[in-house]
Formats: structure tokens, C-alpha cells, sequence
């Protein structure tokens, strides 16, 4: 049986009106988790795709801007690869070498069902924690959870007004210190940076993981790569990694991603930067561009309507999230 981008828009409309699965019965929901998971499987026999007709609804002069930007550096587009590779491996149950790395161990929490792993690159010099995305039942439920509430975490502190995303935080608080003692671990036997990645979900917590191992380890440095990730908190939130982060931070978003623009700015929600948009496919240095710093740039990924999970999410760089870089 085929399935078609339909399936995915029975969840993705879910969220876009506010309800993430409220009102289903617990039959359905798993219903539509494992028609997601179904859908998943179905893309990864599709062969990356060449081409992407991307819907602009910003003006034509915004099209133009975006088009005559200058294609990062090649340098910079492998480096966007080789992190995603990570956040991949974030999806297998067993990766005994993450990107061919030193795994040093797997985290879980059995209850928010957030995992991932921390690895060690010693030719790079870095601590890698990655998080895997959206997968199962309680990840999507999480991730409707939609209210703005403070964030208040262990051993964090963020200007007056900061307001996140309730299922996130609940999701990053679920792992945030048994993730923040092992990499205190590792930095105390090595003198490495640390750099954060992950997909979707895993993206989102991106954001969390960077703000908190940054105040508890501030004399280290640190990037984050977080690949089609949603909105995360309000402006302040988003304000603030800017300034914490400034071009250590790497949001790619892949042409047409719905995830990114699914939860609307309209609900007090805006994006960090710097945003990383692949407009075009094929994926290459010449299809990508940096777009603005405050991170809501309209002539960039927040030009296309919201699609919500479509193939467009699945699929990095012509890497499908989830393929196994593991050995």
C-alpha cells in the first residue's frame, strides 16, 4: 500500500490548529504514529530528490534578493553535511560509531522517550551530544504541546520575559542532567569544544541543550547544528541565542521543510538565527544561503507556506534522517 502526502498532513494539521493529538482516542493516535513511521519507511526507498518546486508567497522582489544572495562556502556546506550525519545517527537504537567517531555513551529518558548520544571526535578536538527527533507516540505529544512558559532548568538563568515551548522544556529537562554530567566528564579529561545537533525534535532541543551546557561549561566553546527544526520560544528566547551564539549558531532548513514554519509565529513564537536555507535541489554549496541574523528573514524558508511533515523533512542534503552512519 502507498501512502501519500496526505497521510502526513492528518498529523501535521494537528498541530497547526493548536490540538497535537487532545480528543483522539489512544487507538487513533497510535494509528496515525505508526502511519507516520509507515511513511517514513516509504520515503527511505525514494531516491533523494532533484528538484524542488517551491511555492513563494513572499513578494517577487523578496525572490529575487534570495536568489541573488551569494552560495556559502564550500567549506562551510560540508560541514553542514558531516554534522548532520550525527543527528542521523541519533535514530538508531545501536550506533557503536556515530559519523565513525568514539561513541562514549547513549542517554534515554523511558518517560518523554527523548534519546541520543554523546560522542568524541579527537581529530576535530569536539564533544558531540546529538538528539534524535520526533519518533514515537510521546514525541508528538510533545511536541503539541504548544503554551509559552518560562524556562526555568537546572543551573539556567535567561533575561526577564523568556518564554519556550512547555513540551520541549519538559523534553530537555527529562535528559539535561544526565546529558550535562556526562559531558563534564569527557571535558575534564580533554580540553574539546562542544557542538550540538540534532534533527526535528532533536533540533528543537538543540536550542536548550546549547543555552544550558553553555552557562554550566561557559569557558568552552560551542556551535549548534539543528536541521528543520520547529520555533522554539518567543523573540527574548530567541534574541538571547543570538547574542549567547551569534555565527556559532546553524539553523538549515531544506527547501520546502513545513516544520520549521509549523508552529506560526502568530502564537508569540520566533526563530534565532543564522538561518541556512537550501532552496533549491540538488543539495550543493551553489543551492544554499545564509540568511539573516535575527533568524525570521522573509525572503528564506519563512517565504513558503508551511507544508508540515513532508518529504522535504525527511530528507538532508540528499540523506534521508535516520540512514545509519554508525561504523
Amino acid at each position: 500500500m502507498l501512502y501519500s502526502i496526505s497521510d502526513f498532513r492528518i498529523l501535521s494539521l494537528r498541530f497547526k490548529h493548536h490540538r497535537g493529538f487532545a480528543g483522539l482516542s489512544s487507538t487513533h493516535a497510535h494509528w496515525l504514529t505508526s502511519r507516520l513511521r509507515l511513511l517514513l519507511l516509504t520515503f527511505a526507498q525514494y531516491p533523494a530528490m532533484e528538484s524542488t518546486e517551491i511555492p513563494v508567497s513572499a513578494s517577487s522582489n523578496d525572490v529575487l534578493t534570495t536568489m541573488d544572495r551569494k552560495p556559502i562556502s564550500s567549506e562551510l556546506y560540508d560541514d553542514l553535511v558531516f554534522y548532520f550525519k550525527y543527528a542521523s545517527c541519533a535514530y538508531n537504537l545501536v550506533c557503536p560509531r556515530p559519523n565513525g567517531k568514539h561513541l562514549v555513551t547513549p542517554f534515554t529518558n523511558p518517560v518523554t522517550d527523548i534519546q541520543g548520544f554523546v560522542a568524541r571526535d579527537d581529530e576535530r578536538k569536539e564533544i558531540v551530544v546529538a538528539i534524535r527527533g520526533s519518533l514515537s507516540l510521546t514525541d508528538f505529544l510533545m511536541d503539541g504541546q504548544l503554551a509559552l512558559v518560562p524556562m526555568i532548568s537546572p543551573g539556567v538563568s535567561v533575561p526577564h520575559g523568556t518564554r519556550v515551548h512547555s513540551g520541549f522544556l519538559v523534553c530537555w529537562n527529562s535528559v539535561s542532567l544526565e546529558i550535562i554530567e556526562i559531558v563534564r566528564n569527557q571535558i575534564n579529561k580533554h580540553d574539546y569544544s562542544v557542538v550540538v545537533v540534532g534533527h526535528s525534535l532533536g533540533g528543537a532541543l538543540t536550542d536548550f541543550a546549547g543555552v544550558s551546557l553553555k552557562q554550566h561549561f561557559p569557558d568552552r566553546d560551542f556551535r549548534l547544528y539543528s536541521y528543520g527544526a520547529p520555533r522554539t520560544g518567543n523573540e527574548i528566547f530567541a534574541h538571547f541565542i543570538n547574542e549567547e551564539f551569534g555565527t556559532e549558531a546553524f539553523r538549515v532548513v531544506h527547501t520546502t521543510d513545513g516544520v520549521p514554519t509549523m508552529i506560526p509565529a502568530m502564537l508569540g513564537y520566533h526563530h534565532h538565527g543564522i538561518e541556512y536555507w537550501q532552496h533549491t535541489d540538488p543539495a550543493s554549496a551553489e543551492s544554499t544561503t545564509q540568511c539573516s541574523a535575527d533568524g525570521e528573514d522573509p525572503t528564506c524558508s519563512a517565504s513558503v507556506p508551511t507544508g508540515g511533515i513532508n518529504p522535504a523533512h525527511v530528507w538532508y542534503f540528499g540523506i534521508m534522517a535516520s540512514t545509519s552512519f554508525c561504523y
